[in-house]
């Protein structure tokens, strides 16, 4: 069943209008002078009726964690598990929201790349909430544009990776991998069972695992066999591995096999530290090799004959606790990199979290950006490649909610599929003594969207007019014209001009118009013009242009007219207004935006079908005597939408009994509450506090469905999904 398909009919509420068959009843169109029906102008609300139960459907543990019934990530512990799994409505919500982004350059470059495995206590922590989780200081990844391959790393039998990490991930343009993973006695029995028969025994299970990608949207498999095999098992093993990956290859774009450097051609558990003649034979049947982390150069200088062409699907394992007889590690992680790259291999970082486990938490981000700026110079970076090109630098967690500059709530949260594109992060210092820097950080403190800012720290000294710092690297073909728009603001007392500047290359003869060249390069850096009077079509994606916003936010908005040219990176420039001395600047930046002019003169699509399912209710406590017990409602929302149009959804209620407000308008109708964030077709309210109700009395409550389209701007409440439910008390 599809992801986000509507639950049968034993799960849903009673829907109001049902005809027999199952029919919906729909208002008859009224014509204005026009012609043009109401229902075309407005968005239908479906209504639901439900008698309170206070016995709910039990609803399968796997999916559900089971004390809150919060949707969950799962992982898969036997063969028998994996060769019985199908999809179905609950596998929805770990579903990908796209595969991964464009980037330059691809995996299939011969440029030495960079794996990160993640391995954190056993995983399958507070990433295993898909809608997210309260939670004070967790751990976030934001190094991105670094990496090529993510493995979410368990000792699971078939470890899927939680959604949150494949949304963040593919925004980036990164690989994700599960991991099949064997070990122990177990694991050899396990083995036997699918590698010692015939061809359909471990067909049945490379397919099941192509699978498994497919439908979740991940990209592949770390094949991990921890365990000696017997010689049947053992030859067969090649060929289960150049099945999967053909497979793979066949259904999943970009699909990727690596083997972890564990059994040999006999069947012996006898890492190697190196590709050898003893393990050539896996390699020569997927696409990669991950060696174990005991190795010293003599290994690395080994492995050049061997690997030939390949030397980049070979990736030298690098353990940053540093435990065994290693290389580097920790904060000396770069001397591990620097010999893998002076061989041109691949590296495999593995368990990079360790600054987050063994260091104080309270330090985590400085640690976190000291680790990676020690890697820097081995770490090329990557370009984005496709256009609506918006971040409002969000790490997936906050302290409050934000949205647009309005608080929404206040507490912590931790949702990594909420993460956004981020920067290039570190330190840029300018040539000469006394030349100016600009420093770059992530920050919790303030947001503009979301639940974090870019802070940009600089100085600007009296030899230098301004000083600027790239924040992405770009390889994107641009259209005939794009807007651009940038959300900042000045922290304290500073004399200091902003702007957002671009560089471009040639994809033919670039022919720029409107914007004047600051130099003649071939990669030439430009400033767009502001943009004063955006089309009228486009007035709700500018309408604050230029103006002071909520929180002492400023919005520059630009556009640009381009004929074959590349965009190729992205700078904000600070700089000295004429008479002013040294300059000391703090700025954060909340939002950056690139966008095909034309992709915003196209109409979006509409919420659609929205339905309720999964209910649950619970009594919470009396209000006092003679009041009704209040109420407590779970259920899952499920709607129809084309995913390919939206970054997410935010999902609102309004529980009052005269709908919901649709903002700005005088007060009466309650203003939504949000309620959480889907990046699928489905959502689960959890423990929903809604109007206790008395005999004879009917409780309402609205669901709103608010699509974020990819170009970023605000759409309507009058274009949101809606569905409301009506509930009365059972008969006595």
């Amino acid at each position: 069943m599809a992801a986000g398909a509507a639950a049968g009919p034993a799960a849903a509420a009673e829907k109001v209008g049902e005809r027999p068959g199952g029919q919906n009843r729909r208002p008859q169109p009224r014509g204005g002078p026009s012609g043009r029906s109401r229902i075309e102008e407005e968005q239908e609300e479906a209504v639901f009726r439900q008698v309170v139960s206070f016995s709910p459907e039990p609803l399968p543990g796997r999916y559900y964690d089971k004390d809150t019934t919060k949707p969950i990530s799962f992982y898969l512990s036997s063969l028998e598990e994996l060769l019985a799994w199908t999809p179905n409505v609950e596998d929805g919500f770990n579903v990908a929201l796209q595969p991964s982004e464009c980037r330059q350059p691809p995996l299939s470059s011969r440029r030495p790349r960079t794996l990160l495995c993640h391995d954190m206590m056993g995983g399958y922590l507070d990433d295993k909430f898909i809608q997210g989780a309260a939670v004070h200081n967790p751990y976030s990844f934001y190094h991105w544009q670094y990496i090529d391959i993510f493995v979410y790393f368990s000792h699971h039998t078939v470890t899927i990776p939680p959604v949150g990490w494949t949304n963040a991930a593919h925004r980036h343009g990164v690989c994700v991998l599960g991991t099949f993973i064997t070990e122990w006695i177990a694991g050899g029995q396990l083995c036997e069972a699918f590698l010692a028969g015939d061809e359909r025994s471990y067909q049945a299970v490379a397919d099941q695992l192509v699978s498994l990608a497919r439908f979740f949207r991940f990209d592949g498999w770390l094949i991990n066999i921890e365990n000696s095999l017997s010689l049947a098992a053992v030859g067969n093993m090649p060929r289960f591995l150049r099945y999967l990956t053909t497979q793979l290859h066949q259904h999943v774009p970009r699909g990727l096999v690596l083997w972890y450097d564990s059994v040999v051609s006999s069947g012996q558990l006898k890492w190697q530290n190196e590709l050898n003649e003893h393990n050539r034979v896996f390699f020569d049947s997927c696409d990669g090799f991950f060696t174990n982390y005991n190795w010293r150069e003599e290994h690395l200088e080994r492995m050049l004959a061997l690997a030939g062409e390949r030397l980049a699907d070979v990736y030298v394992g690098v353990d940053v606790f540093a435990r065994g007889n290693v290389v580097g590690g920790r904060f000396d992680t770069d001397k591990s990199l620097e010999l893998i790259r002076k061989h041109g291999f691949s590296a495999a970082l593995f368990a990079p979290g360790w600054v987050y486990e063994c260091l104080e938490k309270k330090d985590f981000f400085q640690n976190q950006d000291k680790f990676w700026s020690l890697l820097e110079r081995y770490l090329p970076t990557h370009s984005i490649c496709s256009l609506p090109f918006v971040t409002s630098f969000c790490l997936g967690m906050g302290t409050r909610r934000v949205c647009y500059g309005q608080e929404e709530a206040v507490g912590p949260w931790y949702h990594p599929s909420a993460q956004e594109i981020q920067p290039l992060f570190g330190e840029h210092r300018l040539e000469g003594a006394r030349q100016g820097w600009v420093k770059t950080h992530c920050c919790l403190a303030d947001a503009w969207n979301g639940g974090s800012s870019l802070l940009i720290r600089g100085a600007i000294p009296r030899e230098v007019g301004d000083v600027a710092v790239r924040l992405f690297s770009l390889q994107v073909p641009v259209p005939p014209r794009i807007f651009l728009s940038m959300v900042y603001k000045l922290e304290g007392p500073s004399d200091v001009g902003v702007a957002l500047e671009l560089t471009t290359g040639s994809v033919g003869s670039c022919h720029i118009g409107g914007i004047s060249a600051l130099n003649a390069e071939t990669s030439s850096r430009y400033s767009p013009r502001p943009l004063r009077v955006p089309p009228a079509k486009l007035a709700r994606w500018v309408g604050h242009c230029g103006q002071q916003l909520r929180g002492g936010w400023i919005q520059r908005c630009y556009e640009v007219s381009l004929r074959g040219c590349l965009l190729q990176d992205l700078f904000v420039r600070f700089s000295r207004l004429p008479g002013s001395q040294e300059e000391d600047f703090v700025c954060r930046l909340g939002e950056i935006q690139v966008v095909d002019a034309g992709s915003l003169l196209k109409p979006l699509p509409r919420v659609q079908a929205v339905s309720v399912s999964h209910l649950r209710w619970q009594q919470a406590a009396s209000e006092g005597e003679g009041h009704p017990a209040g109420l407590q409602l779970s259920c899952t929302l499920h709607w129809s939408y084309l995913l390919s149009h939206v970054r997410c959804f935010r999902v609102h209620c309004c529980r009052g009994t005269a709908g919901c407000s649709a903002g700005g308008g005088p007060p009466g109708p309650e203003r939504p509450t949000l309620l959480g964030l889907a990046f699928v077709n489905q959502y689960r309210i959890v423990d929903l506090a809604v109007a206790a109700i008395g005999p004879g009395q009917d409780g309402r409550v609205e669901f709103l469905v608010e699509p974020v389209p990819k170009e970023g701007f605000l759409v309507p409440q009058a274009e949101w999904g809606r569905a409301a439910m009506l509930y009365s008390m059972p008969a006595s």
